[in-house]
């Protein structure tokens, strides 16, 4: 069996980001569980790493990304748009439709030889990507005219879905076998949508196990050390990972009420506190900001950027764990006492282990993913990003510390349950592609 799988994968630039990894790394994982023989084909910015990392095949996605294209505004719409008519006129078969040299091809002929065609998880069908419409939207009509069963798997649509892009949404969906969704929000709007049967299903997150079967599993090895040597730090601590994006808000003053709220939390909770950038260079985030040669450290950058700020106003003292790999960051996650953030993966990472966990939201997007992913789990600490700026939010934070029994014991009684419907889903997955 041969599976042409999207995902928002390929380090560039040396800069990692573990959700999206994280996502594509279970959903081999899975479909390896099912079919230890199974060859998955990568659809990749970075195929040559994404080879190496996974051990799959990887070709160049098609690419609708703005920096491929020499326009902007309504002219970029539009050449993403004759891009994706060209690329389809190139699978019905115009031989002028595209260059011979253009990468197009190989996923066009990756689609035709292929038995199944799938999407992992992901959060980018809205309008704010308007290139990962595209990317996913293309895939699916190749898909149909190919003939080949086509899955889309844990996504978040929206909430921000307009016009063209939602039309575009709508028939991929459509076309889609099976559809997974990870919060009730994206059910609904699906549903809005005209896309509705049993086909069309709630489910948690991708990502939410990964790294965390059980003994025995004949999953397929990690993509690093992480399964052979896990951190153990020599006290309790709190996990934190935050973003650059704030809403519009001052980063100034958010990264000021975030080190007050760390702040407390060190010294109310007694927890170490450590930062985990989950969009980072590979290694990075350590102490060295510069990253210079001769500390080996990579520099600083992306999330840990964010966490400098941070750190450089805290009074307590904290620590910050390098950027590896999935596995090693949903260990981490796993292990904490308390989790703080506004990404989504590390909040997903620590809920599915019964970690009480607060997601800081900064717009619609955030507010919908983060409810969602603590909710499958029971959770409800979700604030906002003017929470933390007004201070308000760390009386919602040390709430949930004191909630941490509660947290735990209703997670004890329903990990079970979720674990058996993931996996429910899983094996609906691989009989959709023909697994």
């Amino acid at each position: 069996m041969r599976i042409v799988l999207l995902g928002d994968v390929g380090v560039l630039s040396n800069m990692i980001h573990i959700g999206d990894e994280a996502m594509f790394e279970e959903f081999v994982r899975q479909l390896r569980r099912r079919d230890a023989g199974v060859e998955i084909v990568s659809l990749s910015s970075n195929p040559a790493e994404t080879r190496q990392r996974y051990g799959v095949e990887a070709i160049r996605n098609v690419d609708f990304a703005p920096s491929s294209f020499a326009v902007t505004g309504e002219a970029l719409r539009t050449a993403q748009e004759d891009r994706m008519r060209r690329v389809l006129a190139a699978a019905d078969g115009d031989d002028e439709a595209l260059p011979t040299d253009d990468w197009a091809w190989a996923v066009i002929e990756a689609v035709r030889t292929a038995d199944g065609v799938a999407v992992s998880g992901g959060g980018n069908m809205a309008s704010i990507w308007p290139m990962h419409i595209f990317e996913r939207a293309t895939l699916a009509a190749l898909a149909a005219r190919f003939d080949k069963p086509f899955v889309v798997s844990g996504q978040t649509i929206g909430p921000e879905l307009t016009g063209d892009d939602r039309d575009l949404v709508s028939r991929l969906l459509d076309s889609a076998k099976l559809v997974g969704l990870r919060e009730t929000a994206s059910l609904a709007l699906v549903h809005e949508l005209g896309v509705t049967g049993d086909r069309v299903t709630g489910t948690i997150d991708d990502a939410s196990f990964l790294g965390a079967e059980a003994a025995g599993s004949s999953a397929a090895p990690a993509s690093s050390d992480a399964d052979d040597a896990e951190v153990e730090p020599t006290r309790p601590y709190c996990v934190v990972t935050l973003a650059a994006h704030v809403g519009g808000l001052d980063r100034d003053a958010f990264a000021e009420g975030m080190a007050k709220l760390l702040d407390r939390v060190a010294e109310e909770a007694g927890l170490e506190i450590v930062f985990f950038a989950h969009f980072a260079a590979l290694g990075g985030g350590v102490a060295d900001p510069a990253g210079s040669a001769s500390s080996g450290s990579a520099p600083e950058a992306g999330d840990s950027l964010v966490h400098r700020r941070v750190i450089d106003r805290m009074t307590q003292p904290s620590r910050i764990e390098p950027t590896t790999d999935s596995i090693a960051a949903a260990r981490f996650a796993r292990g904490a006492s308390l989790a703080v953030s506004s990404r989504y993966h590390p909040a997903i990472f620590a809920v599915s282990a019964g970690v009480p966990t607060v997601g800081i939201a900064v717009d619609d997007y955030t507010t919908v993913k983060l409810t969602g992913a603590l909710g499958n789990f029971e959770q409800t600490g979700v604030l906002t990003a003017s929470d933390v700026i007004d201070g308000s939010a760390v009386a919602g934070v040390l709430d949930v510390w004191s909630s941490a029994d509660a947290i735990r014991s209703a997670w004890e009684s329903r990990v079970d349950e979720i674990r058996a419907a993931s996996d429910a889903w899983w094996d609906r997955v691989a009989r959709a592609l023909g697994l």
